[in-house]
């Protein structure tokens, strides 16, 4: 078999820990960037074998349980060959129209911004979303002008080595690119569900201390003022579920649509949930936050 042409000059950064079930899929969509990275955690499956395979360059990481994160920690210690990076997550994969978007961008001088949002389409219970999911994560930025923030989240148990759900700071602008990623985990829907689960403990701690929403963070013109209005929406989960549903359309989506309107609705009753029950520990004397 043709060794693929490897064109993109963008180094490319992969966060894993016992990803096996992912990896063959997500790799085998970068084989065009120059430079491949695998920053692993002692991961006790064939995580690191797959990616070596797929001439993943493996970097191991052993975290101390302070701050610098993972991501940020990457962009301190990797060795890397290019000025532009680009992090995608084991169970996110690219379409090539967005490998030809970078591709030409980066073809055609250097960019007008330090760091590009990408929007992802969904999979859940065997269906892509198209219309019901939206995210969007800051994922290709010049490495010299991006930096993770710490959100003082140590002491959130459930939550590890890697950065949570906020975007790096940017020095400079950013843009949006028009392709899309896939986000696809081939895990099962238990670890859908304890990576909920995981989340809404950081999620419930920090919105506690008022501290999810960084002031410094990259955001496009317009999505903070969003977020700014949606941090402050009664009824979160009921709203949430029926915006998803019925406003953004995921009704389109069929039952898989409507699943997954149910889990971000839940998703947003645990936050409420353990807000409640952190206060309550507060107010006892329980707790020191």
């Amino acid at each position: 078999m043709e060794a693929p042409t490897r064109d993109i000059p963008v180094s490319v950064i992969i966060m894993t820990k016992n990803e096996e079930a992912n990896m063959q899929a997500c790799l085998s969509r970068l084989t065009r960037f120059e430079q491949v990275f695998v920053v692993d955690s002692d991961s006790t499956d064939r995580t690191c074998e797959i990616s070596k395979a797929h001439g993943a360059e493996i970097v191991n990481f052993s975290w101390n349980g302070q701050y610098p994160k993972k991501k940020q920690w990457c962009l301190e210690n990797l060795p890397f060959r290019h000025d532009w990076v680009l992090y995608v997550d084991a169970d996110e994969h690219l379409y090539p129209e967005l490998a030809d978007e970078i591709a030409a961008l980066l073809a055609a001088g250097e960019p007008e911004h330090a760091g590009y949002f990408v929007r992802f389409d969904g999979f859940f219970m065997g269906k892509i979303l198209r219309h019901g999911h939206f995210n969007l994560k800051l994922v290709l930025m010049r490495r010299d002008k991006a930096r993770f923030i710490d959100v003082e989240d140590l002491d959130v148990a459930s939550m590890w080595e890697v950065e949570g759900h906020y975007q790096p700071v940017i020095e400079g602008t950013v843009g949006q690119l028009r392709g899309r990623m896939l986000h696809r985990d081939f895990k099962t829907l238990y670890h859908f569900n304890e990576r909920l689960n995981r989340y809404s403990d950081w999620e419930a701690k920090l919105r506690l201390r008022d501290a999810l929403s960084q002031p410094d963070e990259a955001q496009l013109p317009g999505r903070r003022t969003l977020k700014y209005i949606f941090d402050r929406l009664p009824a979160k989960p009921l709203s949430l579920l029926v915006f998803n549903f019925f406003i953004r359309g995921g009704f389109l989506d069929g039952l898989a649509g409507w699943n997954y309107a149910i889990s971000r609705s839940v998703y947003y009753w645990q936050i409420d949930m353990k807000i409640a029950e952190l206060r309550n520990m507060k107010t006892m004397g329980n707790t020191n936050d």
